[in-house]
């Protein structure tokens, strides 16, 4: 018998934008990083994205997409989102800001649409991956796509 596949808001605003994408889905209860998560699926690691959320001085909202192995450079985030600073916001307020629980967020189908800023290391692939915004479930797909979908922008955000 195969799995029925998840559908998940992400997953649906894709399919109405006609956007073209593959998902996966993996047994999981809880949050695990984004490396188990891609030994797990047998995906390249360097192409999965994790999606950080940020506050910045202004008290506005800003997501960030960034390679699952590297970190945010605050000073770059902030550069980009035009903002003195900005800081992650605590894990207990994700669900709050974003309505995705940690490990299952994804700046696809957020509460709001808040500034979303890709790194620049996507344009190296013609896919990534990022959260379906479910724990167990990514979906792949071309980064312009993903910016698209978004209203994202592409910036360097990582630390050296």
């Amino acid at each position: 018998m195969k799995d029925k596949e998840i559908k998940t808001n992400a997953i649906r605003i894709l399919e109405s934008n006609k956007i073209s994408h593959k998902s996966y889905q993996y047994e999981c209860k809880e949050f695990t990083d984004g490396l188990q998560t891609a030994k797990m699926l047998g995906l390249p690691p360097e192409r999965m994205y994790k999606t950080l959320v940020t506050e910045g001085k202004s008290k506005n909202f800003y997501v960030f997409v960034i390679p699952i192995e590297q970190e945010l450079d605050l000073k770059k985030a902030a550069a980009a989102a035009n903002e003195k600073s900005v800081e992650m916001i605590p894990v207990k307020n994700i669900t709050l800001v974003t309505g995705y629980i940690r490990g299952g967020c994804t700046a696809i189908g957020m509460k709001k649409n808040y500034p979303t800023f890709l790194d620049t290391s996507a344009g190296a692939f013609s896919e990534i991956i990022v959260s379906a915004g479910k724990l167990g479930a990514q979906i792949e797909l071309a980064p312009a796509d993903y910016l698209r979908v978004v209203n994202g922008t592409l910036a360097d955000l990582t630390r050296v």
